[in-house]
């Protein structure tokens, strides 16, 4: 009786949320998981007649698409490029912010976390005006060391590390938060006891700090890595994939296939491969964490 009435209180309590998770997502991605299969297009979206199943074609179609794998390896720049840099100037803020020698942190912190919070539309937009090769910013404090005008957005060189520039600066609040908040949980008392034995500050941060806040730093490195491989709104904004495709990214492109020539079967094919190699790059690194104990 009491087993009974155990079950129906977890299904009172969770039946709706697993109904809607069912009916909003693991529907609508099996939907998309078999979709992949086929033609699915503009045409089928009226008619379900036109639709055809077509095997693996759409996956074989990626393998040998160029503009695939330039869109791969402009994400993968992204990535491993952008990822590691958020991390650090994460941490580099987080360490600053938790010393004893700044003031008004919680002001700093609010500050520094504005950005996370605040629209990308809104944030790119304001950022294509620092860009400016004329009028930005940037390019106006680089003339009075003498360098001349850049074309950020326009040079393929410089477009996508402009771009990670942005989305470092958008985003690394968030990780400082977490940073902050594994920081202030290492014992003081372990800085104490290495400071009397003569460890030098970049001791105690190389064998205190880095080993305790390793949790913490793993899961920023997923989380990271998760997000910045769904690269689409800052290039989308900023640069429309462009320029010669430098910026176009596997979201970017999956978007363009799916809604604007609306080739939709291939469009989710793209989601899978996508899928497919976020979890591979979750799986290496939780797999790293678990080789050391992390």
């Amino acid at each position: 009786m009491r087993k009974k009435t155990s079950t129906i209180v977890l299904l009172i309590f969770f039946g709706p949320s697993l109904l809607v998770i069912t009916v909003f997502f693991f529907i609508p991605v099996l939907a998309s998981f078999i979709f992949s299969f086929t033609d699915f297009n503009i045409y089928s979206l009226g008619n379900l007649n036109y639709l055809r199943f077509i095997g693996i074609d759409n996956y074989s179609k990626i393998l040998h698409e160029p503009l695939f794998w330039s869109a791969l390896k402009n994400t993968f720049y992204f990535v491993l490029a952008g990822g590691p840099l958020s991390v650090a100037v994460s941490l580099g803020a987080a360490i600053l912010l938790n010393s004893k020698l700044i003031r008004f942190k919680a002001f700093f912190r609010t500050i520094y976390f504005l950005p996370v919070v605040t629209t990308l539309v809104a944030v790119a937009i304001v950022w294509r005006f620092i860009y400016h090769p004329r009028f930005g910013m940037l390019n106006y404090f680089l003339g009075f060391i003498g360098i001349s005008p850049v074309d950020w957005l326009g040079d393929p060189t410089f477009s996508m590390p402009a771009i990670i520039l942005m989305a470092v600066w958008k985003n690394f609040g968030y990780n400082m938060i977490i940073f902050i908040a594994g920081l202030q949980n290492i014992p003081e008392e372990l800085y104490e006891a290495a400071s009397i034995e003569g460890a030098g500050a970049w001791s105690r941060f190389r064998h205190i700090t880095l080993p305790m806040l390793a949790p913490a730093t793993v899961f920023i490195s997923v989380i990271t890595m998760i997000g910045y491989f769904q690269l689409f709104s800052e290039p989308y904004i900023m640069t429309q994939g462009g320029p010669l495709n430098s910026t176009l990214s596997i979201v970017l492109y999956m978007y363009q296939e799916g809604f604007r020539w609306w080739n939709l079967g291939y469009s989710t094919a793209i989601a899978f491969t996508l899928f497919v190699i976020i979890f591979t790059g979750a799986l290496i690194q939780f797999r790293i964490q678990k080789r050391y104990d992390i």
